[in-house]
This record gives structure tokens, sequence and C-alpha cells, in this order.
């Protein structure tokens, strides 16, 4: 009779119960592993067979014994070593060498060759479908536990060896239950502070209505301004993650392998800053069997990218659908699957080659290369960019003088989280948790315009021949703008200030 297990893996962003079932016979020794396993699981065997050995039991690997390991469904690819302790604990049953009741229970764990577990990838993602499919406990190897206990439902218990889980499932020498993650936010202050940025008090404004209602921005201004600057200081005013958020952008930081040792859970929005020379799979994401790229790791916080036009042409066009629809879809030849982007992107570029453009120091740069150098940066991309802040130089005696008024970011972030809760109990019962994300059929029910104001609008959209995709993201900038100045209503001078961040011409 075949014994069956059950233990997990990771399926794009969400985890897909797997089925482990083991059929003993005798015969001319083999030990196979079927199910679509790749070179990691199948190599599970050796480590499963000196893990056993070491326990001190039968080992697999015997004379006159086939044995038949079967991962289900079949079709789906299996991949790495999470499967090592269900194939372990199955044979243990089916050789009767262990006796215990499997019912319930999830195992998940790689193997090392003297028995000892090792911690895994993705664990909260499969807590929770676990949860999901009914499962009342879950096995892991020590420093999965914390991050599995942010689920509530599921009973957790993490353990070293192989052996200190067959004896706690015998009875022997019970584990203890660890204890339920707690979500607290914690006050970050390794952010650089907006009071430490000298001048530049029109970017500060327009980063704070990004900040307020989720909204792309655009710096641009020659180098050694602050644009840089300005970006690292924008993390120190985003509102805290809910824990509803923490646990979604967890799940995705987990799943990468980008979660921390000592992080079992992500308290902060993620600030993501690749380099320009990254590649259109690192930013999009990929792989015969896709994985989350720079765009998915930025969900629910900021994708900053500093020298915006330096990125390939590929990489910048990739970010029209994400920006526009807030997931990207990566279709391979073995799989499609879609990944969250609800982004607030956040782009820095000089005005040309050389950077002098616009500024007091000489352009040195021809027209021919000035236009190339604009023409990355597409029609289409322009039209996705909610905030153009020009960025540039300020007086030399303003650096020095420390008793000019700035504000810290901490009164900036009061205003923004205020704006932020009235989002909320706009939107409450919905999907939507910001401004950015209102649809057209949002627009018209939250963002209601008097006729002083539509006037307004439709002649400025005229002037400044805007697309339908510019007119409704001018809506929506005005309501964050109304929302800072805690007005019920979009008010004239609410869309005459969202007009101003719109760009006549690229620069």
């Amino acid at each position: 009779m075949a014994i069956k297990l059950h233990a997990a893996e990771v399926v794009g962003l969400s985890g897909q119960i797997i089925d482990v079932e083991i059929d003993l016979s005798p015969g001319l020794f083999s030990f196979a592993i079927v199910g679509l396993a790749d070179k990691a699981v199948a190599e599970s065997k050796e480590r499963v067979s000196a893990a056993i050995k070491n326990l001190g039991a039968r080992s697999p690997q015997k004379k006159n014994q086939r044995v038949i390991i079967s991962l289900a469904p079949a079709d789906i690819k299996k991949e790495g070593p999470i499967f090592d302790l269900a194939i372990a604990l199955a044979y243990l049953l089916a050789s009767k060498q262990a006796e215990f009741n499997s019912k319930g229970k999830i195992f998940l764990g790689e193997l090392a060759l003297d028995g000892s577990l090792r911690p895994i990838k993705g664990v909260l993602a499969l807590a929770e479908k676990a949860t999901e499919k009914g499962f009342s406990e879950i096995y892991v190897p020590v420093g999965n536990g914390a991050e599995a206990a942010l689920i509530d439902e599921i009973k957790v218990y993490e353990a070293s060896s192989l052996e200190q889980i067959v004896e706690h499932l015998e009875g022997k020498v019970l584990l203890n239950e660890t204890p339920k993650t707690k979500f607290t936010n914690t006050e970050e202050l390794n952010f650089l502070d907006f009071y430490d940025v000298r001048g530049q008090e029109s970017a500060k404004r327009g980063l704070e209505i990004a900040a307020a209602g989720s909204h792309n921005a655009l710096m641009i201004g020659p180098p050694g301004t602050g644009k840089t600057m300005l970006a690292r200081a924008f993390a120190s005013i985003l509102p805290p993650l809910s824990k509803a958020e923490a646990l979604e952008v967890t799940k995705i930081h987990s799943i990468a392998g980008a979660l921390k040792s000592d992080e079992e859970i992500i308290k902060t929005r993620p600030f993501r800053n690749p380099h320009h020379t990254s590649s259109y799979v690192s930013l999009v994401g990929g792989g015969a069997y896709p994985k989350p790229g720079e765009i998915t790791l930025a969900h629910r916080g900021v994708l900053f990218l500093d020298e915006f036009a330096e990125f390939e042409k590929r990489a910048i066009e990739s970010l029209r659908q994400p920006l526009e629809d807030k997931v990207i879809t990566v279709s391979r030849a073995k799989a499609t699957l879609n990944f969250p982007a609800q982004i607030t992107m956040l782009l820095a570029m000089n005005p040309c080659p050389c950077g002098n453009l616009g500024s007091n120091k000489s352009c040195i740069c021809n027209s021919s290369s000035i236009a190339r150098y604009q023409r990355k940066i597409s029609g289409p991309i322009i039209d996705r960019i909610d905030l153009w802040l020009g960025v540039y130089g300020i007086d030399h005696k303003k650096l020095e003088d420390d008793n000019s008024p700035r504000e810290t970011s901490k009164n900036i972030a009061k205003r923004v989280l205020a704006a932020r809760e009235i989002q909320k109990k706009r939107f409450a019962g919905s999907k939507i948790l910001t401004n950015s994300e209102m649809s057209v059929r949002d627009i018209k029910k939250y963002c209601a315009l008097d006729d002083e104001s539509k006037s307004v609008l439709q002649a400025a959209a005229t002037r400044l021949d805007l697309s339908p995709r510019s007119y409704h993201r001018v809506i929506k900038l005005a309501r964050t703008i109304a929302d800072l100045a805690n007005e019920r209503n979009i008010k004239k001078e609410h869309l005459l200030e969202a007009l101003q961040y719109r760009p006549k011409q690229l620069m």
C-alpha cells in the first residue's frame, strides 16, 4: 500500500500543495523519483538516504528493494530540495521504521547528509496555502518558523533535524509550538531626512504629493543638484505598511530569496534602486519558469531609476504595462504568470548627455545627440508620469545658511499619512488603496468637478494637448492635492497646481 504525505512548493508568487507518495516493493534495487522533477529534486534520493542512515535507520538504498517516489500533480515542475523532509518521513513510515499520524500536517525542508535541516525560501506563501487547504500543522527548519508563524490559523513547528521531527511525531520528545509573530510598526531611523536637503522646495512639494497618492514622478536637472538625495529622502515620508501589505511584500521577498536572515517580516516599504546597466529581465522578471524582477520586488513601495535615460530602450519600454495595469505578465514557453506591480515609480535624469542643458554651465552637446537622448523617453512613458519636477542649481549661500526655513521628514510624513487615511476611508470596501489606482469609472464617482473647474481643465487640456490618459491623471493628481489640503471637493486651485506638473515638452 502506498503511503502519502504532503509538502509544498512555490509556483509564481503562490504556494502549491504537493502530494509525496511512496511505494516499496521487492525486486531489483531501484530508487526513482517521478513527477517532473528537476535535478535538485532527483538528487534528493542521495541526501535522504544519507540522512536516514545517519539517523540509525535502514537506508532506502538496499538490495532487493524498489522505491518509487511520486510527486503529484505530475504536470507541475518540481524544483529545489524542499521535498527532502517529506520524502524521508514517507520512507520511514512506509518501511515501518516510524509510526505516526500525518493527517493535516505538511512537511518542508532540505536535508543535510547528517540529517540536519537547512532553511528554505518562500515559507510564508507555503504556510498561507497550507492554511487555505485546511492543514492544521506545518513543520519547517529552524530559521523559517518566525516567518511561517505570521499566519495565525496554523500551528508551526520548527526543528533542526529529521530526528527531532520523528521523535515529536512519535510522541517521544515534543517540540514547542513556534509563537505567533506579532506585527508592529517601528519607526525607521536610517532614512535621509528632507531637512538635510537645502532648497528645492518645489521638488519637495511634488514628492509630498507623489507619496500621498502613490503617483509617478520624474526629477530632471543637471548633475549634483540633489535628485538622488531627494529620492533617498522620499523613503522617509512614505506611510508605514499595514499588516496585509507587509505580508504581501514579505511573501514576494521570501520567494525571491531577498529576505534578510534576521528579518521575519518586512516593516518598511520597499525601495528598489537598480543600476542603469540592469537588464530587461532583471527589471520585469523572467526565466524558463518566471521569477519576479525589480518591478515586483518594489510592490507597495518605490522603484527608483536613477539616470533613467541611460537604461536600455527595451528596459524603459517594459515599464508601460505595469505602470498602467499595476501588474506585469511574464510569458515564457513553459509558463505564463502575473506578478503584482503596485509601485510608485520615481525617476531621475539629466536634461542632456552632458547634463548642463538649461543650467548656468555651457552645454557641450550637439542638437542631434540631445534629440537622440530625449527620444529614449517615448511618448507612452511620458504620458504615464504624473509629476515632472525641475531640480536645478541653488545659490551657494543657501548651502551654508542654517537659519533657512526647512521642514523635517517627520512633519511631511504626518500630512502624507493624513491624506492616505482620507483615501482609505474613501475607498473602504474596495481593492483601491490610493488615488493613483482609480479607474475612469472611479474618477467619475469620487472626483466630481464643479463647472468652473471643468472649464479650467478643458481649456488647459486643449492648450497642452493632453491625451485622455493624461487628462484623467491630472484629475487624480488634483484629488490628492485636495486630500493634502483636507478639502472634500476638488477646487480650481488644486487643478491648477496639478497642471503645472505636466510637461509642456520633454525638456
